[in-house]
C-alpha cells in the first residue's frame, strides 16, 4: 500500500516522457495568407503533448493526496516526485518552447537557415525547474507559502501555448510565434522559479475568510475566467495569481 503514491508519481513521469515524444514529432504547416500574415497549423502531435502535461499535473496532485490519505509519505517519494516534475513540467515544456522558437523563425524569410543556438534559450526553463526543485527538497521549513514559482505552474503555463495556437482566440497566435515574446516569457518564468519571492500556497487549512482572503479572491476571479475564456484562462489566472500573491505579500510571510 505504501508504494501506491509512488506509482502515481511514476505515471506523472510517464506522461511527461510521452509529452516529449509528441513534441519531437514535428510536422507543422506554415502558410502566408496573401502576404498579410502567417498562419501556422500545428499537427495534433504537438498539442497532444500539452494535454499530456495537463494530465501529469492532475496525477501530480493525486499522488500527494493519496500519500496523505494512506499516510505513506516518504523521503523516496519526495525525491521521486521532484525527478518526475523536472521531466513533466521542466524538460517537456522546455522542448515545447524550443519547437515554438523554431517555428517562429521558420515563418520568417530564410528562417529555416536560423542557427540552432537561437533556440537554446528554451533550455533555461528545465534548468531553472531543476534548481527550484532541488532547493525545495533541501528546505525542511514549512513557511505556509511558496518560495518562488512552483514548477508545475510554470509547466502548465507553457503547455497551454500550443492549445492557444490551435484555437487561436483573439488571434493570439501572432503573439505566441513572436520570438521576442517567447524569449521574454522564458526569462520571466525562469526567473520567477529561482527567485525567493513569496507566492500564495493554495492549500486551505480552514475555511475562514480572514485566514484565506487571498485564496478566496483568487478563486472568485478564476471561475469566471474559466467559463468565459476557455484555454486563455490559464495565462489569465497565472497573471492573477502573481498579482494577488504580491498584493497580499505581507500576509504570506
Amino acid at each position: 500500500m505504501k508504494q501506491i503514491p509512488n506509482l502515481f508519481t511514476l505515471l506523472n513521469l510517464c506522461m511527461g516522457c510521452i509529452a516529449i515524444v509528441f513534441t519531437l514529432q514535428t510536422g507543422e504547416t506554415i502558410l502566408n495568407q496573401q502576404g498579410l500574415a502567417w498562419k501556422i497549423y500545428l499537427p495534433e502531435r504537438i498539442w497532444w503533448a500539452s494535454i499530456c502535461i495537463f494530465i501529469a499535473a492532475v496525477i501530480d496532485f493525486l499522488d500527494g493526496f493519496v500519500a496523505r490519505l494512506l499516510k505513506s509519505t516518504s523521503e523516496m517519494g519526495k525525491q521521486l516526485d521532484a525527478l518526475s516534475d523536472v521531466v513533466s513540467f521542466g524538460v517537456a515544456p522546455g522542448l515545447i518552447l524550443f519547437q515554438l522558437l523554431r517555428i517562429s523563425f521558420a515563418a520568417e524569410p530564410d528562417g529555416l537557415d536560423t542557427p540552432m543556438y537561437w533556440m537554446l534559450p528554451a533550455l533555461l526553463l528545465p534548468m531553472a525547474a531543476a534548481w527550484r526543485l532541488a532547493r525545495f527538497n533541501l528546505d525542511s521549513k514549512d513557511l505556509g507559502h511558496f518560495v518562488g514559482l512552483p514548477v508545475p505552474a510554470a509547466g502548465l503555463l507553457i503547455a497551454v501555448l500550443p492549445l492557444l495556437m490551435l484555437y487561436n482566440p483573439f488571434d493570439v497566435q501572432l503573439v505566441i510565434v513572436n520570438p521576442w515574446f517567447l524569449y521574454t516569457l522564458i526569462g520571466v518564468i525562469s526567473w520567477l522559479m529561482v527567485s525567493e519571492i513569496p507566492l500564495l500556497n493554495l492549500k486551505f487549512k480552514n475555511y475562514s475568510f480572514t485566514d484565506n482572503k487571498a485564496r478566496y479572491i483568487l478563486l472568485a476571479l478564476s471561475i469566471p475566467c474559466i467559463l468565459i475564456l476557455g484555454w486563455l484562462a490559464v495565462p489569465t489566472i497565472f497573471i492573477t495569481y502573481i498579482l494577488v500573491s504580491l498584493l497580499f505579500k505581507n500576509q504570506l510571510t
